[in-house]
């Protein structure tokens, strides 16, 4: 049976443009796009053996889904400037490689590729469909099949089914349902998917749900009967029509001629200098590698330059390790490597409760092994000894001298620990290395594959599976656990080997010198824990319950009847309904908007929203915070464990998560009770220890501006200082409101506020803030150049740097939308502080960490939060940890100006803060 392979060349343009953003020639083109279709192109004609083929396009223009339905697609936005640009190549470019390329004005792509499948299978021709939409499975049947080249899915008729829940023939009635708010169609309102396949599992089809509408009860139900009027149109619009006229037939759309002079010319102005060398050389089309970067682009942006080789991908060698030999010649080998990559399968995505079952290593690419010691199901073939295979790799895994590498190390160490192994001779992580080149990208292992790569990998969820239907690992069987397993290990090692070569001098030095290192001490914070103190937080949330019981009467006081605090519904009907207060803004939906920025005008005038705003206030603590955190107490251990993640901030500060421990508000009575509560064992106090003024101290040494480099030098209130420059006094002459509004000027112009945020905070009119910032860069004009400076910098190389290097990319920069461009232009200002003040205290972390470790101090570390340092210290080293640790965290750097650090003692957090 011959073969079509038609390609969805829309969903493919657009899917490429937004996976990978801010690729640019030398001459500044955007190229995301073009790219992304041309090597999704090759892999196909690599992979898909066809006789016929076709890549299909949406054409200009309205189609016929406009004259039945005006809306249709109405909510999409224009198409961005930077993809516009690119349509003609790409079409060029899908010549040229030797595929038909079809638009039929009136239709969409969709439509011509239904018709194309429909002819060819009723002509016996099978059908390959290669697309990202979920619209084209109603088209699966025995002779069409779905691939999705950019996650190597394939959806057959029961591929559908476990997918969709539904057959491919009730896949129309399912869209129908749910609507397709891509595409602006509307639905049942609350008919998700779940709902969706209940109902068409229950009648079968849509005209069978509608036949017994009146017998489906509740909300959704009501809103079933609701829509009955609108559901034949929303089925015809979401129906692909499969017999569009005046179009060729399968059998016409043999493969063209490969164009190579438009490659030639195409693969150079575009520098796809990967793939012009292979046509240079007359190699034959397959599955790219990725291109070298070039110098308008972030290198990770731009991909691995070693390319992913399909061909050794597919000769890979696993190994499942199951008797003593395979152990033995493993151990040889580990022992032996230049670096080994090590991997983790446990039962827990809570580091400190988390138990192996079972390891992966690999030490050259293509090769890997996994060591299944404690899966447990039924059947499981026999495997080795856990204590006795973890007591042979001891040795191994303690030894500094045998380098180790990993995808989020830390997660492994404190897994390894929880058995009495501490991992030793830590050298890589391919997830600090994607971070240091590329902060705003995302790190996980399945996405760096396949940006770096090329690959697609096995997921979790493969393996285990989803939702309530997810297994243990223990539970996966042997042989699945070894394939996905063990390629973690060897594409951990293939990340290495395309990353690191990336990495230049500069960042380079950020990840040797910080994060790797920095690394190391935050395993060690998260082993130490922080005691807190379950009775105090008892307390506390007992009579937060109370406050709230309080506030809750008097929100129903204020709005002359009952009604429900956590429904953003009903306080929109109280605030705006009934009480009439003015509209601030409205949802995408339309509705008048709850959230905490209209809360908060609300509040200056109405009593009403801010009892709300407390409401919600208390009600956020007594749930986050009082409730939860002796449950979070390690029984073993007896403290709180949190998780400080490196790798999700573009600045570089550190998120803490399980608990959060960033966010415990230090404006609020409450908020300050949450940190009496974090308490020094017996014997111990807390010494709490920060940067003074750290982000205006770095504005100052950014700027170089003279006024403020002197009054940090002269050791000036700054506050004072900004005011007595600004309104033209003495210092000695200026008010408690005059600094309060320079501390405002202060603070905002390091975030790049305007003056109409100014206004806004300072409540005062536009004209008045826009003359005190007028007034302040007259002041300090060196503050202005740097901004100035700064923004031409991030809107050329479309990244800012810290002032050791951090590169911080900001991909909205140049952004088309004005809204978008001006926010990434305030981050550009702003992100040079915040990335220096985050490696400063990462600087300092590891400062302190090697003088307690040099001197062999009792002293640990416990917390690390914004700017501030906490750690529990015995009583008889308090004089001197109090007089070293401040020197330390001042000593981390040279500035134009001094750092200051500042410490505080205390039995709790709060009393040390």
């Amino acid at each position: 049976m011959k073969t079509l392979l038609l390609i969805d060349g829309s969903s493919y343009l657009y899917r490429a443009f937004h996976a990978i953003q801010n690729l640019k020639n030398s001459a500044g083109e955007p190229t995301n796009a073009l790219y992304g279709v041309i090597n999704m192109l090759r892999k196909l004609q690599k992979e898909v053996q066809a006789d016929y083929s076709a890549c299909v396009f949406d054409a200009k223009g309205k189609t016929f889904r406009d004259d039945w339905y005006p809306d249709y697609k109405a909510n999409r936005p224009p198409m961005p400037d930077d993809l516009r640009s690119q349509i003609e190549p790409v079409h060029a470019a899908v010549r040229a490689l030797g595929f038909p390329l079809l638009m039929v004005d009136g239709v969409e792509a969709d439509d011509v590729i239904g018709t194309l499948a429909e002819q060819a299978w009723r002509n016996g021709i099978k059908t390959i469909v290669s697309t990202g939409d979920k619209d084209m499975a109603q088209l699966v049947n025995e002779h069409v099949t779905l691939v999705n080249t950019m996650t190597s899915e394939t959806l057959d008729i029961d591929g559908v089914k476990g997918k969709f829940g539904v057959a491919p023939g009730q896949i129309v009635d399912y869209l129908t349902l749910i609507g397709d708010t891509v595409d602006n169609v509307p639905g049942v309102d609350k008919c998700g998917p779940k709902t969706a396949v209940k109902w068409l599992t229950e009648y079968g089809s849509l005209d069978n749900i509608v036949a017994n509408a009146d017998k489906i009860g509740g909300v959704v139900g009501q809103n079933l009967r609701n829509k009955l009027d609108w559901l034949p149109m929303g089925r015809k619009l979401v129906t692909i029509k499969c017999d569009v006229g005046d179009i060729p037939a399968p059998g016409e759309l043999g493969w063209l001629p490969q164009d190579r002079d438009t490659l030639l010319a195409l693969f150079t102005r575009y520098e796809f200098k990967t793939w012009l060398k292979e046509l240079q050389a007359g190699a034959a089309p397959q599955a790219a590698p990725v291109a070298a970067p070039s110098p308008a682009a972030s290198p990770a942006q731009s991909g691995a330059q070693a390319g992913f080789d399909f061909a050794a991908q597919a000769a890979r060698h696993y190994e499942c390790i199951t008797t003593e030999a395979q152990l033995d010649a493993w151990l040889r080998k580990i022992d032996a490597a230049a670096l080994t990559c090590v991997d983790t399968e446990t039962t827990s995505l809570d580091p400190m409760l988390a138990r192996i079952v079972g390891i992966s290593l690999a030490v050259t690419p293509h090769e890997a092994a996994y060591i299944p010691l404690a899966h447990r199901y039924a059947g499981v073939p026999d495997q080795l000894d856990l204590d006795a295979t973890l007591a042979a790799l001891k040795p191994w895994f303690e030894n500094p001298a045998k380098p180790k590498l990993g995808q989020n190390l830390k997660y492994d160490q404190h897994v390894l620990a929880n058995h009495g192994i501490h991992l030793a001779g830590v050298a890589h992580d391919t997830l600090l290395q994607s971070y240091v080149l590329e902060s705003h990208k995302t790190h996980n292992m399945d996405d760096l594959a396949l940006r770096h790569l090329g690959a697609t990998t096995i997921s979790y969820e493969d393996v285990c599976g989803k939702g309530a239907k997810q297994i243990g690992f223990d539970a996966v069987d042997v042989q699945r656990a070894t394939d996905y397993s063990a390629e973690d290990a060897d594409i951990t090692l293939q990340l290495h080997q395309a990353l690191y070569p990336q990495l230049d001098d500069k960042i380079r030095h950020i990840y040797e010198a910080i994060e790797m290192p920095v690394r190391e001490v935050l395993f060690k914070i998260e082993r130490n824990g922080v005691l807190i103190d379950p009775h105090r937080l008892n307390q506390q949330s007992h009579e937060l319950g109370q406050r709230m019981l309080e506030i809750e009467q008097r929100t129903y006081d204020a709005a002359g009847q009952p009604f429900n605090l956590g429904s953003p519904k009903q306080i929109g009907e109280i605030l705006f309904e009934r009480l009439q207060l003015p509209v601030i803004k409205k949802t995408p939906k339309g509705a008048p908007s709850t959230d905490e920025d209209v809360l908060e005008k609300l509040a200056h005038d109405y009593p009403l929203p801010k009892l709300i705003l407390e409401y919600r206030g208390m009600a956020k603590l007594k749930s986050t915070y009082t409730d939860k955190l002796p449950l979070m107490i390690n029984p073993a251990t007896g403290r709180v464990h949190t998780n400080y993640a490196q790798a999700v901030a573009i600045t570089g500060r550190l998120a803490s998560n399980d608990p959060n421990l960033q966010n415990i508000p230090v404006r609020t009575g409450e908020g300050r009770r949450i940190r009496e509560a974090f308490v020094a064992a017996p014997g111990h106090k807390l010494i709490s220890a920060d940067y003074s003024q750290i982000e205006l101290r770095i504005m100052a040494h950014l700027s170089g501006d003279e006024n403020l480099l002197a009054a940090f030098a002269r050791g000036e209130d700054i506050h004072r200082a900004t005011a007595a420059e600004v309104f033209g006094l003495e210092p000695a002459a200026v008010t408690s409101e005059q600094r309060r509004y320079a501390k405002a000027i202060n603070f905002g112009l390091i975030y790049g506020m305007s003056a109409f945020g100014l206004a806004a905070q300072l409540e005062i009119e536009r004209s008045a803030a826009q003359m005190y910032i007028d007034r302040y860069f007259a002041r300090y004009p060196g503050v202005k150049a740097y901004m100035d400076r700064t923004r031409e910098m991030a809107k050329q190389h479309g990244y800012v740097e810290t002032v050791f290097g951090r590169r911080l990319w900001l991909p909205e920069i140049n952004a088309a939308q004005p809204m978008r461009r001006q926010g990434a232009e305030r981050a550009a200002i702003n992100a040079p502080m915040q990335g220096t003040a985050a490696d400063l205290i990462k600087l300092a972390m590891i400062a302190v960490q090697g003088w307690l470790e040099t001197d062999r101090l009792a002293t640990r570390i416990i917390m690390q939060v914004h700017d501030e340092l906490v750690l529990e210290v015995p009583d008889a080293e308090m004089d001197r940890v109090k007089t070293r640790l401040p020197e330390l965290m001042a000593g981390v750097a040279e500035l134009k100006v001094p750092l200051v650090a500042e410490a505080g003692v205390g039995g709790n957090w709060e009393e040390a803060h």
